[in-house]
């Protein structure tokens, strides 16, 4: 079934463990959680008023999709996103389905690295102005000559810290991450990250698309195993440049939130803080259309029509 109702904020009859800016993450027992994808946006680290319909089925199903591709490559944290199988699994969620299915995950309860693990195969956005001012990126230099936009080859493990909601989070050197981390787990997360990126951006060529760059997040579960966690090569941990209109040496369009941003900029009376905007109805369909579009052109399937995979037992 297809949902064009848009939620805003999911109620289960679940304890909430976190509310983030789009998740609500509940406890399903010492084990499991099931991650809720509301429709809600943020731009500029604020959640916004209004959300934007089927969002939380994209960046849903768009991961399912994703990892379900992956499972062979890398461990990661989901069990089920098929609402049948959910169900199946914990039929006490049975009342409560209209809410969250489609835009669910059941997945292994896990220890979060604190470390976002971003990869950069372009250099862009944040990473664009620090090297534009100092020619480096996290205070370590890059080669000089780039242009905006251009191709970073290798493409660089950039990382970052987690930030709490409102607050920004903080580009930190490998080094740093050594420091927090240990060497060991350090290298893995380089590693892994590194090799999903690829395997990303591969498959995006194939789709007439560039994965200009991404975030990956881990966790450790219960036996100590390293797990690929949340949103995996969405169109809100990615920036996805459509390959027909990319040119080096200036911004590029962006495959996801771009008509909100570009609205919000466009004020003049508005700081950029709490409390925000309301977003206008034409802003909102442009984000909610976009939004599928992405969707659709990577999965070659219209989100209506997509049908959630089946993963194997937890392994």
């Amino acid at each position: 079934m297809f949902n064009d109702s848009p939620i805003l904020e999911s109620q289960l009859d679940l304890p909430l463990i976190h509310r983030g800016k789009v998740r609500d993450v509940y406890e399903v027992d010492d084990k499991t959680l099931l991650m809720v994808a509301s429709d809600r946006v943020s731009a500029f680290d604020v959640v916004l008023p209004q959300p934007i319909p089927n969002k939380g089925e994209v960046l849903t199903q768009i991961t399912a999709w994703w990892l379900k591709q992956l499972e062979d490559h890398l461990e990661h944290h989901l069990i089920a996103v098929d609402p049948d199988a959910i169900v199946t699994r914990h039929p006490d969620l049975a009342a409560t389905r209209p809410m969250w299915e489609k835009r669910s995950m059941l997945v292994t309860r896990t220890k979060p690295v604190l470390v976002e693990c971003i990869i950069r195969g372009y250099i862009t956005g944040s990473a664009w102005k620090e090297y534009r001012n100092n020619g480096t990126l996290a205070n370590e230099p890059l080669p000089t000559g780039l242009r905006e936009s251009e191709q970073l080859e290798p493409a660089i493990f950039s990382p970052s810290t987690k930030a709490e909601q409102g607050e920004h989070d903080e580009n930190i050197t490998y080094g740093q991450v050594v420091d927090l981390l240990g060497p060991d787990l350090s290298s893995r997360l380089r590693e892994l990250s590194l090799e999903t990126y690829q395997f990303g951006r591969q498959v995006a060529e194939g789709a007439g698309i560039i994965l200009a760059d991404t975030k990956f997040e881990f966790g450790i579960d219960h036996s100590g195993k390293l797990l690929l966690i949340d949103e995996v090569l969405t169109p809100d941990s990615s920036r996805f440049w459509p390959k027909e209109s990319y040119e080096i040496g200036r911004g590029q369009p962006s495959l996801d939130k771009q008509p909100i941003r570009d609205w919000l900029a466009a004020l003049s009376d508005w700081d950029k803080s709490p409390p925000p905007p309301d977003l206008p109805d034409e802003v909102v369909q442009a984000a909610a259309a976009r939004y599928q579009d992405i969707f659709q052109r990577l999965t070659g399937i219209p989100l209506a029509n997509f049908q959630p995979p089946h993963f194997s037992e937890p392994r």
